[in-house]
C-alpha cells in the first residue's frame, strides 16, 4: 500500500471517530456510549506571607510547608499535636505568582482546545489573598491575565489559515451580589436568571459577551469592569470583595472542512468573596448583610461538597446562586483547580482550619468532563430530485398510456445483486458533492462491517437531516399524488358538463315543467287558559253584561285590563273557569279561621304570602282584641306587603286587619 493509500485510510478512521464522538454531547442520556473517565477536582494550597502592620506580625506562623505537597498546623485541642493535610500543590511564603499558574492552572488551558469546560476557584477568608492570586498587579500579575495571555496565544496558533479549525473567544464578566446576578460589562441590566439548556450546561440569558481577539481587547473590557465590582473597608482589609467575581472566556471552534465539527469550552475564572467573622471585622449595618449574604452562600458550598463525597441523591446546587453556578465545576463536567488561601497569623487560626478541612473534603469530588462537540447542520447540500423519482415506479407506471408502454424498448433487466454488492441508502442522493459522498459511503461501510456492535452511523445531526429529507421526499411524493387525483376529478367534471350541455340542446322548452309550489300550511292558534278569580266570577254571574277583567302577571305586580265586548266573547271561549262547591269554601274559610285564631306564629308563615312580620301582627292583634269571628277579601291580603300591611293597621288602628283575615268575635 502506497503512502497515498495510508493517508486516505487515516483520514477515514479520523472521520468515523469524529462520526461517532459526534454524539457524544449529552454522554449521560446515551447508553450505547462508555462514560467518560473521571477527573477529581484538584486543590492547591497557598499560604500567603506575614502582612506588615497586623497585630500577628512578629508572631510565629500557626501554619507551616513540610514539602510541596503537605502541611501542618498546630492542633488546637492538644498543642503538643500538629494536624498534617496533603494536596496536590502547596506554595509557601516564597512563592511567586508564576509557580501557582505554571503548576496548576496553565496545565488545563489544553482541554479547552479540545471542546471541554475548566475552572479555577480561589477560596479562602477574608483577607487571605484570594483576588491577589487571582488578579494581581501590574508588576505581579495574578492568573487571570496571565491565562487569558496564553489561552489568546493559543487560539492564534490553532486558528491560523491552513490549520484545520477556526477558532473565536468571547468574555463575559459577573458578580454575585446579595444573591443578585449583576452583569459587570453592562451594570444597568439588572439581576440575571441563571437556566440551565436541554443539554444540561448552564446558561444566563442576557449576559454580555464580548468578542476579544488580543489581550488589549481583554484589558479594554475587564478593567473597567472590575471597577463596577462591589468592594468596601473592614477592619481586615481596606478592600475587601462583598461578591463572588466569575470571569466566564468561551473558545467556539469550527471545523473547516467535512465533517463540519464545531466545540465549545469553557473556562470559568472565580474568585469567591471570603467567610467572615463579624466580631474581628466589626461589620455593620449594610457591611453586615452582605457579610451574612457571603456566608450563607459558602455554607451551601460547603453542603454542595459534603452531598457530593456521600453520594446523596439530591445535590443542592439550587439552594444558592453561586453553587448553581458552579455546578458544571463541582461534580460536573469541567476540569477543575480549587487554590485554596491561608494566612499564617495565629489570629486566622480557626479560618485556616476551617480552610483547609474545605479543601481536603473538595478533593474527593469527581467530575466528568467530555467534549462538548456537534456537527453542523447545514453541511449537506439540498438534494434535487428528479420527476420519474418524485412520482414513484408505480405512478410512474401508470401515468404512461399503454402504447407507451407496448411501443418502449424493454431493457434486460440486471442480475440481482450479492450481499457484498449492496449498496447503501445513501447512494440515491446523486445530486450531493461527489467527494462528500464518497466519505458518507465509506464510513457507512466501515461501519457495516462491525455489525451490531458498531454504532449507528447518522446518530448525529446528519442523521436528523436524512430522517427530514426523506419525509420531505414522501411528502413531495404525497403532493404529485394528490395533483394527479386533481386532475382526474376535473377532467370528469368537464366530461359531465359537457354532457349536460349537450341535453339541454336537445331539450325543446315546451317539455319544461314548471316547478311545483310549496303548500304553506298556516298553524292554528294556541289556546290560551286563563284563570279568573272568584270574586270577578261572581259579578260575572250578577251582571251579565258586565266587562270581564283578566289578571296579568307583569314584572312582580298584577293589573287589570279591560277588554272589548267582542273580544270578550272570544276569550270567554278559550278561558278555563274554576267551579269550587259553596261546602268547599266555606270548610276552607273556617279552616284558615281556626289557624288564625289557634294556630302560631310559625303555624301562620305555612299560609300563602304569609310571613314572619305578618305572622307577629296577626297574633298581636288576636292578643288585644280576641278571636276572629269570619274571613273576608283574602285576595287582597296576599297582594300585600309586610309594610303595607303595617302602615294600613297603624293607620286605621288595626280595625281593618281583621277585615282582612276576619272580623274578631
Amino acid at each position: 500500500m502506497g503512502e497515498a493509500g495510508l493517508r486516505r485510510q487515516l483520514r477515514r478512521r479520523e472521520m468515523a471517530a469524529a462520526t461517532l464522538g459526534a454524539g457524544r454531547c449529552r454522554l449521560s442520556k446515551v447508553g450505547a456510549v462508555r462514560r467518560p473517565p473521571p477527573a477529581r477536582v484538584r486543590v492547591a494550597v497557598r499560604l500567603r506571607p506575614f502582612v506588615d502592620g497586623t497585630s500577628g506580625a512578629n508572631d510565629t506562623p500557626c501554619v507551616r510547608g513540610l514539602d510541596s505537597y503537605s502541611l501542618e498546623i498546630a492542633n488546637w485541642r492538644n498543642h503538643q499535636e500538629t494536624l498534617k493535610y496533603q494536596f496536590d500543590a502547596f506554595y509557601g511564603e516564597r512563592s511567586s505568582q508564576q509557580d501557582i499558574y505554571a503548576g496548576s492552572v496553565q496545565p488545563i488551558l489544553r482541554h479547552l482546545l479540545e471542546g471541554q469546560n475548566a475552572s479555577v476557584l480561589a477560596y479562602g477568608p477574608t483577607g487571605a489573598g484570594k483576588t491577589h492570586t487571582m488578579l494581581g498587579s501590574p508588576e505581579q500579575p495574578g492568573v487571570i491575565p496571565r491565562a487569558l495571555m496564553d489561552l489568546l496565544q493559543l487560539t492564534r496558533e490553532e486558528g491560523a489559515e491552513g490549520r484545520p479549525w477556526a477558532l473565536s473567544v468571547t468574555m463575559s464578566y459577573l458578580e454575585i451580589y446579595q444573591e443578585k446576578v449583576l452583569d459587570l460589562l453592562n451594570p444597568a441590566s439588572g439581576d440575571l436568571v441563571i437556566r440551565e439548556d436541554c443539554r444540561g450546561n448552564i446558561l444566563i440569558p442576557g449576559l454580555t459577551q464580548k468578542p476579544i481577539t488580543s489581550f488589549a481587547d481583554f484589558e479594554q473590557h475587564f478593567l473597567p469592569a472590575s471597577r463596577n465590582r462591589t468592594v468596601g473597608p473592614t477592619r481586615l482589609n481596606q478592600r475587601s470583595s462583598r461578591s463572588h467575581a466569575v470571569l466566564l472566556v468561551k473558545v467556539d471552534q469550527r471545523e473547516r472542512l467535512a465533517p463540519f465539527r464545531q466545540r465549545e469550552g469553557k473556562l470559568y475564572l472565580i474568585d469567591l468573596a471570603g467567610s467572615e467573622d463579624n466580631r474581628r471585622t466589626g461589620n455593620k449595618g449594610l457591611r453586615l448583610k452582605e457579610s451574612g449574604a457571603i456566608n450563607s452562600s459558602l455554607f451551601v458550598l460547603g453542603k454542595v461538597v459534603d452531598a457530593l463525597n456521600q453520594g446523596l441523591p439530591r445535590v443542592p446546587y439550587r439552594d444558592s446562586k453561586l453553587t448553581r453556578l458552579l455546578q458544571d465545576s463541582l461534580g460536573g463536567s469541567a476540569h477543575s483547580i480549587l487554590i485554596a488561601n491561608i494566612a499564617p497569623e495565629r489570629c486566622f487560626y480557626l479560618d485556616t482550619v476551617s480552610a483547609l478541612n474545605f479543601a481536603a473534603r473538595s478533593k474527593e469530588v469527581i467530575n466528568r468532563p467530555f467534549t462538548n462537540e456537534s456537527l453542523q447542520l447545514n453541511v449537506l447540500a439540498p438534494v434535487k430530485l428528479s420527476q420519474k423519482e418524485l412520482v414513484g415506479p408505480s405512478e410512474a407506471k401508470k401515468a404512461r398510456g399503454p402504447e407507451e408502454e407496448e411501443i418502449g424498448n424493454p431493457e434486460p433487466l440486471a442480475p440481482p445483486a450479492s450481499a457484498s454488492q449492496k449498496f447503501s441508502s445513501l447512494q440515491k442522493l446523486s445530486s450531493m458533492d461527489p467527494a462528500m459522498l464518497e466519505r458518507l459511503m465509506s464510513l457507512d461501510r466501515l461501519l457495516g462491517s462491525r455489525g451490531t456492535q458498531g454504532t449507528p452511523l447518522l446518530s448525529t445531526p446528519k442523521r436528523e437531516r436524512m430522517v427530514l429529507m426523506k419525509t420531505v421526499e414522501e411528502k413531495n411524493l404525497e403532493i404529485e399524488r394528490l395533483k394527479l387525483k386533481q386532475k382526474e376529478l376535473e377532467a370528469k367534471v368537464r366530461a359531465q358538463e359537457t354532457g349536460d350541455s349537450k341535453e339541454k340542446e336537445n331539450c325543446s322548452p315546451t317539455m319544461l315543467r314548471p316547478l311545483a309550489r310549496r303548500t304553506v300550511t298556516v298553524a292554528k292558534p294556541l289556546k290560551k287558559a286563563v284563570v279568573i278569580p272568584l270574586q270577578l266570577i261572581q259579578e260575572q254571574a250578577a251582571s251579565p253584561n258586565a266587562d270581564i277583567h283578566i289578571l296579568k302577571k307583569k314584572s312582580r305586580k298584577r293589573k287589570l285590563e279591560g277588554l272589548d265586548a267582542t273580544e270578550s266573547k272570544e276569550k270567554a271561549e278559550d278561558c278555563w273557569e274554576l267551579q269550587i262547591s259553596p261546602e268547599l269554601l266555606a270548610h276552607g274559610r273556617q279552616k284558615i279561621l281556626d289557624m288564625l285564631n289557634e294556630g302560631s306564629a310559625r303555624d301562620l308563615r305555612s299560609l300563602q304570602r304569609i310571613g314572619q312580620k305578618k305572622a307577629q301582627l296577626i297574633v298581636g292583634w288576636r292578643e288585644l282584641h280576641g278571636p276572629f269571628s269570619q274571613v273576608e277579601d283574602l285576595e287582597r291580603v296576599k297582594v300585600m306587603s309586610g309594610k303595607q300591611l303595617e302602615s294600613f293597621l297603624k293607620a286605621n288602628i288595626l280595625g281593618l286587619a281583621a277585615g282582612q283575615y276576619g272580623s274578631p268575635s
